[in-house]
């Protein structure tokens, strides 16, 4: 209840005739004021004008008058700022710590806009807005599709330039971790991701010319090489297992615990072993697409950057043991392009960010427009409620709404639901 009323003060969504005080005086509101996330008065800086005379100060928001003391504000001189109480009913008065009275307004919502919000935030579907989404006015979609879309990358960018900057300005390391995350896809990311924090990439540069002590660190740090009978079993197994105890002594290595890889249900190209036989293939020579990538220019040129073929052991084994039938060329077209998606776009994104270099910045976004639209749940959740996606832009601004919003039934903070909430449309 009291979020509904802080929604409805936020956006300004009452009723003109509410706003006159318990008092009977009218007031105009100039500035709800800026929400407060932290302890304190629920609104900053609000602006009220009443009998000629405007005041500035902090709004207080309470389902009843006598929140106030339930909650000890009349005990708290953080609270003398508060110029106005919003409350949805009017029990009694309310005073400050000094004993002055506050004016008090009750908070009427425009006609059918509560039904509209608990329609909304009460929903089971997923999303929320299912019945209606189809509506959606194409110029009010497409505006925050854009928005979205921004959201997802510069969250992305963060995290990017974040260990670039941890790494004294690497940003071969930043792909380094990217790439290796991506290869995890959606079900062993976390796992790959703490796997590449516990290998550093400088580390496996110092032995980029010896495939067996890459593939060796990785594996090892992995913990596939823990069975000691396939290791005598299988030579190659063994003599990588050689190379992990050596290495990982020599740089002080430490196993990050149980990643917690998960391979039930899996096709044998999606196994993290294959994956990672594909990570110690960008590493080996030096790991060049770490200085590659930013230069990427078209879609051609970045596919053919993640397009790799796995050599010797790997192009008969999708991991360590028994032979298999295992293709040489590390991923499908489709993952080539997921790759694209989630590696090149957001290191370029991040990188020419970083540098205020607007010609790489659009050369991300260029490659998201190039590409088809994803097929995953996400996706065709909205595409099954009459929403077109038409390339890879759109299809990722749809992830981040579904991930982000509708998921977290956060309908309030999402612009559709707002005009559905404030307007009765979608």
């Amino acid at each position: 209840m009291e979020k509904r009323l802080q929604y409805l003060w936020q956006h300004r969504l009452w009723e003109s005739s509410s706003m006159t005080t318990t008092g009977g005086t009218p007031i105009e509101i100039l500035d709800p004021g800026v929400p407060n996330r932290d302890a304190g008065p629920d609104f900053f800086n609000g602006k009220v004008r009443a009998r000629g005379r405007t005041w500035a100060g902090n709004i207080e928001i309470h389902v009843r008058s006598s929140d106030w003391y339930r909650h000890g504000h009349q005990h708290d001189s953080s609270y003398d700022s508060v110029i106005l109480h919003v409350v949805g009913e009017a029990d009694c008065d309310v005073r400050r710590s000094d004993g002055s009275r506050i004016p008090q307004v009750v908070l009427r919502a425009a006609p059918g806009l509560s039904e509209r919000y608990s329609e909304l935030t009460m929903s089971g579907a997923l999303p929320a807005c299912t019945a209606t989404l189809a509506r959606v006015s194409p110029m009010h979609l497409s505006d925050w599709l854009n928005r979205l879309l921004f959201e997802r990358l510069q969250n992305k960018a963060r995290r990017i330039a974040a260990v670039a900057d941890s790494s004294g300005g690497d940003w071969g390391a930043a792909v380094y971790a990217t790439l290796a995350r991506a290869l995890g896809f959606s079900t062993n990311a976390e796992p790959f991701e703490r796997l590449a924090a516990s290998v550093p990439l400088r580390c496996l540069r110092k032995h980029a010319d010896s495939p067996e002590a890459v593939e060796g660190l990785l594996f090892g740090m992995a913990g596939f090489l823990d069975d000691e009978e396939l290791a005598a079993s299988d030579a190659y197994v063994g003599r990588l297992r050689e190379e992990y105890l050596f290495l990982s002594r020599k740089f002080g290595l430490r196993r990050a615990g149980n990643l917690g890889w998960k391979m039930a249900r899996m096709r044998p190209a999606n196994f993290p072993q294959h994956r990672l036989a594909a990570l110690a293939a960008f590493v080996r020579g030096g790991f060049r697409i770490g200085s590659a990538l930013p230069a990427v220019r078209d879609l051609e040129e970045a596919r053919n950057l993640f397009d790799i073929t796995l050599e010797g052991y790997w192009a008969r084994h999708y991991r360590p043991g028994g032979a298999s039938t295992a293709s040489p060329r590390a991923f499908s077209a489709r993952s080539l392009d997921t790759l694209v998606i989630n590696v090149a776009v957001p290191v370029l994104y991040a990188y020419g960010s970083t540098y205020g270099d607007e010609d790489i910045v659009e050369r991300a976004f260029e490659l998201l427009r190039s590409l088809p639209a994803e097929d995953n749940r996400p996706v065709r959740t909205f595409t099954a409620c009459g929403v077109a996606c038409r390339d890879a832009f759109e299809s990722q601004a749809l992830i981040e709404l579904h991930n982000n919003y509708c998921s977290l039934h956060h309908c309030t903070r999402c612009r559709i639901g707002f005009r559905h909430i404030a307007l009765g449309v979608s």
